[in-house]
C-alpha cells in the first residue's frame, strides 16, 4: 500500500467515527439521527474500522442485529481486500 492509501484509510475512519459518535449523541439527546444507510456507506468506503471499534466502546448499535450483521460483513470484506492486496504485493516482490 502507498502512503496515500494509509492517509485515506486514516482520514475516512476519522470522519466515519465522528459521524458515528454524532449519531450516538443525537440518540441520547433525542435529536435527528444519521440514517443507517449513511453509516454503512461510510463503512463501505473504509470507515468500518472506526465504526466497529466505537460500536462497542460507545455501546451504540451493538445490540441492533440488522446493523451489527451488515457492519461485520463489511469488515470481513475489507479484511479480505487488505489480505489480498498484501498477499499479491508480497508475491510480486518475491518473484
Amino acid at each position: 500500500m502507498h502512503n496515500f492509501d494509509y492517509y485515506y484509510i486514516g482520514l475516512i475512519n476519522l470522519l466515519s467515527g465522528l459521524i458515528f459518535a454524532f449519531d450516538k449523541q443525537a440518540a441520547i439527546k433525542g435529536r435527528r439521527r444519521i440514517p443507517e444507510r449513511t453509516l454503512h456507506l461510510f463503512e463501505m468506503i473504509g470507515g468500518v474500522f472506526a465504526n466497529l471499534f466505537l460500536m462497542y466502546t460507545l455501546h451504540h448499535k451493538n445490540r441492533k442485529f440488522s446493523y451489527w450483521v451488515w457492519t461485520w460483513l463489511i469488515m470481513i470484506g475489507w479484511v479480505t481486500i487488505i489480505i489480498t492486496l498484501f498477499r499479491d504485493h508480497y508475491f510480486i516482490q518475491n518473484l
